[in-house]
C-alpha cells in the first residue's frame, strides 16, 4: 500500500505539525506532501526529510508572507498528485482537507479544526485594523474560501477530529460525522521534579486568539511573575501591556522549556482551543493548569485534580482563579498518571484501530508497543 501523508503547510511550528510528524513517523516509506514546506520551519523529525510541495513554494518571501497568500493555498493543494496513493492522510486545520485523490484511495482526514479565521472571520475582523479595502475585499474573499471549504469537506472519505468540540464544529459547518483521536503528547519530554519555584508560565504562539493579553494582564496585576515562552506577532503589544513581573523569553530550547515547566506552579491557558496540547504536556511534568473553561480544555482537564477553570474570558476572572489556585493542593503522581490518556501510544494504537475499520490493510502499518488503558484514569476521576 502507497501511504501519502499531507499537511497544510509547513510555516510555522505548533500542534498541528507535531501531529503531521507524528502521521509520517507511523509508516515505513510512505511520502509527506504540503503545499508549502519551509526547510527552517520543519519539526525536528521531519529536518530533511523529502516533502513534495506545490508551485506555492517558489514565490517570494514566503516565510513573510505566507498569510497574505491565503486565496491561492486552494488552488495549490488541488494541485498536488496524489494519484500513486491507496492511503492519504491529511493533516488539516485548513486546506489540505481539499487535496484530490485517486477515486479508489482511501482519504482520511485529521482535522485540527475548519479553517478558524474563516468560519470565525468576525472576531477577526474586531480585533484586527483593516484598512478600507481590506475591509472591502475580505469579505468578498472569506465567501469565496467558505463556499471553497464546504466544496473540499466531501473530498475525505473519513473525518477523525482532535476533540469532541471539532467533531461538533465539523458536523455543524460541512455535515459530517467524526470520530475524535486526541492527538499524541510526548509525555516522556517532561518528568516531575522536587524543585518547584514561584512563577507561571505560558508555552504558546503570540496570537490574537490566544489570549495571551489575559495572562499578561493578571499577573501583572497580582503581582505574580509569569514567563512567556513563544514568539509571534503579538509580542510588543504584550510586551506593552506587562508589568515588572512579567518576562518574555522568546524562542527557547526544547532544554530551556523542559528546565522551566517542570519548576513553575501552573501553566495558564487562558484561549479557547480547539484542543490544546500544552495542559497534557504540563501536566507529564506534574503541574496542572488554570484554563478558560471552553474548547478542548474542558475535555483535557479535570477540575480540582489536574487543573481548575475560571469562565469568563477577561483578566480579572484569570486573576480571581489564579488566586483560588494558590489555595489548593495538586498531587504530581496524579497528574502525571493523566498525561498518560494522551500519550502518543494511545494515539498511534487508536488510529491503528480506526484505519483498520476503514479499510486499510493493517498489515500495512508498523506494530506499536503495548499502550496504557484508561482504567487507572478512570480511578482517578472517581477518586
Amino acid at each position: 500500500m502507497n501511504i501519502a501523508v499531507v499537511h497544510d503547510y509547513f510555516t510555522q511550528l505548533g500542534g498541528a505539525e507535531k501531529v503531521a510528524e507524528e502521521l509520517y513517523s507511523m509508516f515505513s516509506g510512505c511520502s509527506l506532501f504540503a503545499a508549502v514546506a519551509l526547510p527552517d520551519c520543519m519539526p525536528p523529525r521531519l529536518a530533511g526529510v523529502p516533502v513534495g510541495t506545490s508551485w506555492m513554494q517558489r514565490l517570494p518571501r514566503m516565510k513573510e508572507n505566507f498569510r497574505f497568500y491565503f486565496p491561492l493555498y486552494p488552488f495549490a493543494v488541488e494541485a498536488l498528485d496524489l494519484s500513486p496513493y491507496d492511503l492519504v492522510l491529511s493533516s488539516s486545520f485548513a486546506y489540505a482537507l481539499g487535496v484530490r485523490t485517486r477515486h479508489d484511495a482511501i482519504h482520511v482526514c485529521y482535522c485540527h479544526t475548519p479553517t478558524r479565521w474563516i468560519w470565525n472571520f468576525q472576531d477577526y475582523y474586531r480585533r484586527e485594523s483593516f484598512g478600507p479595502i481590506q475591509r472591502t475585499v475580505l469579505p468578498v474573499l472569506i465567501e469565496c474560501l467558505k463556499y471553497w471549504d464546504r466544496g473540499a469537506s466531501r473530498q475525505p472519505d473519513h473525518f477523525v477530529a482532535n476533540s469532541q468540540a471539532v467533531a461538533a464544529r465539523i458536523q455543524s459547518i460541512y455535515q459530517r460525522s467524526a470520530q475524535v483521536i486526541h492527538p499524541p503528547i510526548n509525555i516522556d519530554r517532561f518528568h516531575p521534579c522536587n524543585g518547584q519555584e514561584d512563577y507561571y508560565v505560558v508555552l504558546s504562539r503570540l496570537v490574537p486568539y490566544k489570549r495571551i493579553d489575559l495572562a499578561v494582564r493578571a499577573c501583572t496585576q497580582l503581582g505574580r511573575k509569569l514567563l512567556v515562552l513563544g514568539v509571534g506577532p503579538d509580542r510588543r503589544i504584550l510586551e506593552a501591556m506587562a508589568g515588572p513581573s512579567v518576562h518574555f523569553l522568546g524562542r527557547t530550547s526544547d532544554r530551556v522549556v523542559e528546565h522551566h515547566v517542570p519548576r513553575c506552579r501552573a501553566l495558564l491557558f487562558p484561549g479557547e482551543e480547539d484542543f490544546g496540547m500544552a495542559p497534557s504536556e504540563v501536566a507529564a511534568a506534574g503541574r496542572p493548569t488554570i484554563a478558560y473553561r471552553a474548547g478542548g480544555a474542558v475535555e483535557t482537564i479535570v477540575e480540582g485534580v489536574t487543573g481548575a477553570f475560571f469562565d469568563q474570558q477577561t483578566s480579572e476572572s484569570l486573576a480571581d482563579a489564579i488566586e483560588r489556585f494558590e489555595r489548593m493542593e495538586w498531587s504530581p503522581a496524579s497528574l502525571r498518571l493523566h498525561s498518560e490518556r494522551f500519550s502518543t501510544p494511545v494515539f498511534q494504537e487508536r488510529l491503528r484501530e480506526f484505519l483498520r475499520r476503514v479499510g486499510a490493510p493493517v498489515e500495512t502499518f508498523t506494530a506499536f508497543p503495548e499502550t496504557p488503558t484508561d482504567t487507572a484514569f478512570a480511578q482517578l476521576r472517581l477518586a
